[in-house]
Formats: structure tokens, C-alpha cells, sequence
């Protein structure tokens, strides 16, 4: 197993033998860990001092089902804290193929310099100058790349987002068709790919296969019995195959839990229009697709092409978080506009997310009106143009409620929130508040847990308790390369078929128990580094309009305490 090391100060790269103590880690917690001890915590995140790491799961790279997921860490440009990024695509299955657990960005380019890392099948290594592409948008940039290095390449790259460092710029990566619609979007580490002078990485995928596990029989086992209950299971095997994650949209308004008009309301106005099912009869209606195979080794087909009404590819994934911070937040109700936004993303290298809460926070300060299509569409293009307001807005919901001196600004650590209001749902707002990630909506979700009635909206006690689990247990999953979609499986027979193919990849025995230490010790290091950064107790504590403003229809506020807050995490550190 290797690391490439890449240093562009001196533009020099390396191939060098893991070191022991990063072995038995993969995606996150690799990550995660390396930053803590090797990145001085109070550094500047576009500064050479910052590291940039690309480490594929543990199990990436094997025939495991759904483990194409790649972890991008580094400090934060977003949070000022530490950051793990998680993307899909063609590029975590390649690396792991090859044996590489992490390629390592150090340094920074000296004057303004730009170049292509280029990893070839066989784990050859090379920077290769990029002036060509500078200010290149993502989709046109692949395309240049794919005729320079082959079809047959997966691509990370930035757009001009990250050329101009904002701290909304994403990494955008290539899908099985080669189009960079899969996004490692949160935190803005595309500024810290732009501040490193790395456009792409460009990584070869017509791999011949390391060896990865001792006994490939029983591994393969274990992985039927793993993707039967991926298969099995009512969402990954039929709902997100139907109508992805969009299926979301009716059932989180039903529960009057979909921030929309910047957080002013918990049912949009007109989500009839946006749902997965409306979504899925317009993509069918044009000769699109509504079920796709976006990333590597996936069989839960989440994926879709929307495509305008000439059959023209428009975008691809349509998905409920861009739906709703894009539409929701935006108080747009047409899927085409949403479309339109969600590609331009991509194609400037944004984060979906934040963007559209910032242009949700402008309009709610009165910059224009909630629903204004093309003002939405104005604000995008200002991004890409490099416009002073194009900056501000790109730099996130907070940057802009500054601008505009506006206070309902929901984010925490600068990172916005995500598609379930904390006032309808506490425990992801606990977990908006306690994650060292900012508000983040893969570092513990229980939307599911909410829709099925699970969890007592007045028991405060239980919220914590349910972030406190789903963190950690996600912390442990992101380590493996597993997409969260099919994470719902690691549970009875199937779950114990997970921990032995973990086994098999380290060459020891791990269990359950195994499992929760491996989450706990991400947590651990990431709080770490976060307080060695200069957070406390104060940064983890949500907007005051949140405890304040009671959110329609319910009239819910959030109801979590200080103190209960402060307590979600402390158990993590105990052990």
C-alpha cells in the first residue's frame, strides 16, 4: 500500500511505502487523523502550511458494492475548523485498485502557477503544466482532459471557484459517463485545491487489481450477502432507484420539516412541483433517465438524467438536498430553473448547499425576491464572473448576511445547514451544532428516524443521544468508502458480513464494538484539532432565530439546551 506525496512548493512528487501509522486507516478517519497531527491547527487554510488529502475507503477498491466514495480532508477555508469532504464517482475505486490509500497535496505553488497530477493506471506520477486550462469551467475542462489523457480517466478538478478560492468552491468528480456532476462540495476545499495551484488530478482507471483481502472467496461471500440487503431494503433496493433522493421532498413538507423562503417556513409553497415522483414523470415525459449508475460498483442506482424538453442533458444527479437549497430556499418552484442551477454548480465548481442558502439569505435581505428565477441565475453567473458581489456570494450564507448586515443567516461554524429544519427535526440540529464538521448533513442524519415516528420531538435526552450515535457511527462509514445510501444495510446478518470484510482488509479481527472505537477515534481527532484551532463550547450552538422564531406549521422552536448540547459529544471524548 502507498501514498502519493506531492509537493508544490518544489513541484515535486513522491511514491512511498503508508507509513505504519495511517495503515489501518481509509476515506475520513485517514484523513481526519493525518490533519490533526501533521497540519498546525491555527495555519492559514489557503496557505502552504495547509494539507490536502484524497484517500479512497478501506474497502475502495475491492468487489464490495457502493464503496466509491473518496474522503477529501483539509482545514476548512468554510469553518476554520478541520474538514472531511466525501464525493462519489470513478476516482476511489481506481486509487484503492492501484493500493494507493491517499495522495497527499503539500505546499503551495509559487507565483500564481497551475498544474494537472496525472496518476496513471500502473501508479506512475507526474505534474503536468495547466496554464491551458486556467479559468476553465468543469465540464469543458473533462473534456479537454479526457481527449489529452484518455477516456478511460477519472477526474477531481475545480472550476473557477476554486481558482478564485472562494469558500464555496467545490471539487467536482467525473461519474461512469465522464461528466463532473459528482461533487465533494462542503467546506470549500476547492479553494484549497485552487490556493495548492492543482486544477485536476486525473487518475487512470483501466486498473489491474492489487491485491487487497487474503481470502478472496469468503470476501465475496460476504458480499453477496452485504448486497442482497442493500437490494432487500425498502429504500436503497426500490425508493432511490425510482426516484432518488428526491423522494425526500414530499415526505420531509409532510412533516412540516423543510426549511424554505431562507428558514422562514417549514413547508414550501408549491412542492408538489419539485418531488422525486414529479421530477421522475418529467425526465420519462422527455426521454431522460430517472434511474442512472453514477458512480463505481453501484447497485442502488440513485442517479438521474434530467434533460430539457428536446431530450438535451440539462444535469445529472437531480438531487433532494440541490432541490431544496436551490428551490426551497430560494422559493423556486421550477424543476428546469432548479436544473439549470444545479448544472451551472457543477460547471463553476460550487457547492450546492451553500450557494443556494446564500442566495436565499440575499433575497430574504431584500437583494430581490424569493422566487426570482432570473436573478438566481444573475447571482450564478456573478460567481463565475469573479464579480465583488459574486464574491460575496460565493463565499457563503454568512459572508452574505455581513454584506447585507442581515441576521437570519442559518448556518453554524460558517456551513450552512442542510434540507431538515432543527426545529422540526432536534437531533440533526444537534448534530448541526456538535459536529466538528459545521452544519452538515451527512455527519448524522435521523430524517429517516423522524418520518418513521421514532423520536419524541419534547424528549431531549433521546436527540442527543441520536446524534451522538448517528455521528459516530458515520464517522466509522466514511472511513470505509461505503455510500451512506447503502450504510442502512449494516445492520443483523448483513452487518456482520461488513465487519468481516473490514477484518479481511486489515488482516484482523473487528467487530461491532470495533466499529464504534474506529468512529469514536475520527470524532476524537477531529474535536481535537478543532479546539487546538481555537473553537469552544460557543461554536457549537445554532442561530439565535432557531430558538426564537417558531416555524410554521407546527410552531416548533428548537428546544435543545446549552448544556445538552455541550453533552453530545462528551461520552465520544471519554472513552
Amino acid at each position: 500500500m502507498t501514498f502519493i506525496s506531492v509537493n508544490m512548493t518544489e513541484g515535486t512528487t513522491a511514491v512511498e511505502e503508508t507509513p505504519q501509522a495511517y495503515r489501518e486507516l481509509g476515506g475520513r478517519g485517514l484523513t481526519s487523523v493525518m490533519i490533526n497531527r501533521e497540519v498546525p491547527p491555527e495555519c492559514d487554510p489557503l496557505g502552504p502550511e495547509n494539507k490536502l488529502i484524497f484517500a479512497p475507503g478501506l474497502l475502495s477498491g475491492t468487489p464490495l458494492v457502493n464503496t466509491s466514495r473518496i474522503s477529501i480532508g483539509a482545514k476548512s477555508p468554510l469553518t476554520g475548523g478541520i474538514k472531511e469532504s466525501n464525493a462519489g464517482g470513478t476516482v476511489a475505486a481506481a486509487l484503492g485498485k492501484m493500493g494507493v490509500d491517499a495522495v497527499v497535496i503539500a505546499g503551495a505553488v509559487p507565483e500564481d502557477a497551475l498544474y494537472i497530477l496525472r496518476i496513471g493506471p500502473e501508479g506512475e506520477v507526474s505534474l503536468d503544466p495547466a496554464d491551458a486550462y486556467r479559468g476553465m469551467r468543469t465540464y469543458t475542462l473533462v473534456d479537454h482532459l479526457m481527449r489529452t489523457y484518455g477516456a478511460d480517466s477519472g477526474i477531481m478538478c475545480i472550476g473557477p471557484a476554486g481558482e478564485f478560492k472562494l469558500a464555496s468552491a467545490s471539487i467536482q468528480t467525473t461519474d461512469v459517463d465522464g461528466r463532473p456532476c459528482r461533487a465533494a462540495g462542503r467546506g470549500g476545499l476547492g479553494a484549497v485545491m485552487g490556493a495548492k495551484g492543482l486544477k485536476a488530478i486525473v487518475v487512470g482507471t483501466r486498473v489491474k487489481v492489487q491485491k487487497r483481502v487474503d481470502d478472496p472467496d469468503a470476501f465475496k461471500a460476504s458480499v453477496k450477502v452485504f448486497a442482497d440487503a442493500v437490494k432487500k431494503n425498502p429504500f436503497s433496493g426500490k425508493t432511490l432507484r425510482e426516484v432518488g433522493t428526491a423522494g425526500l421532498v414530499g415526505a420531509v413538507n409532510a412533516v412540516g420539516g423543510f426549511p424554505c423562503r431562507n428558514a422562514t417556513k417549514g413547508v414550501m409553497d408549491g412542492w408538489e412541483k419539485v418531488t422525486g415522483e414529479a421530477m421522475a414523470e418529467t425526465i420519462k415525459a422527455r426521454g431522460g433517465k430517472t434511474s442512472h449508475m453514477g458512480c463505481s460498483q453501484c447497485i442502488i442506482h440513485c442517479s438521474n438524467e434530467y434533460v430539457d424538453e428536446t431530450g438535451a442533458y440539462m444535469t445529472s444527479s437531480l438531487e433532494y438536498e440541490t432541490i431544496w437549497s436551490m428551490g426551497g430556499m430560494t422559493g423556486i418552484d421550477d424543476l428546469d430553473t432548479i436544473a439549470r442551477l444545479d448544472f451551472l454548480a457543477d460547471d463553476i465548481g460550487l457547492d450546492t448547499i451553500n450557494t443556494g442558502v446564500a442566495m436565499g439569505v440575499a433575497m430574504d435581505a431584500g437583494y430581490t425576491s424569493f422566487g426570482d428565477t432570473k436573478a438566481a441565475l444573475a447571482m450564478m453567473t456573478e460567481i463565475a464572473s469573479g464579480t465583488a458581489f459574486g464574491r460575496v456570494l460565493g463565499n457563503g450564507p454568512a459572508a452574505v448576511g455581513r454584506h447585507f448586515n442581515h441576521q437570519r443567516v442559518p448556518v453554524v461554524k460558517n456551513q450552512s445547514i442542510a434540507a431538515y429544519d432543527p426545529r422540526a427535526m432536534p437531533a440533526n440540529g444537534v448534530t448541526y451544532a456538535t459536529s466538528p464538521m459545521g452544519a452538515d448533513h451527512t455527519a448524522g442524519n435521523l430524517v429517516g428516524s423522524y418520518l418513521a415516528g421514532m423520536l419524541d420531538h419534547g424528549d431531549s435526552q433521546a436527540q442527543v443521544t441520536a446524534s451522538r450515535q448517528a455521528q459516530v457511527g458515520m464517522a466509522a462509514l466514511d472511513c470505509t468508502g461505503m455510500c451512506l445510501l447503502a450504510g442502512g444495510a449494516v445492520s443483523g446478518e448483513a452487518g456482520e458480513a461488513f465487519y468481516r470484510m473490514i477484518a479481511m482488509r486489515l488482516g484482523r479481527p473487528f467487530d461491532a464494538q470495533a466499529y464504534a472505537a474506529l468512529g469514536r477515534q475520527v470524532l476524537k481527532a477531529e474535536m481535537e484539532f478543532n479546539r487546538k484551532a481555537g473553537f469552544t463550547n460557543t461554536d457549537d450552538r445554532l442561530p439565535g432565530f432557531f430558538y426564537e422564531e417558531k416555524l410554521s406549521p407546527n410552531d416548533h422552536v428548537f428546544p435543545i439546551s446549552a448544556e445538552d448540547l455541550d453533552s453530545t459529544l462528551t461520552p465520544v471524548l471519554d472513552k
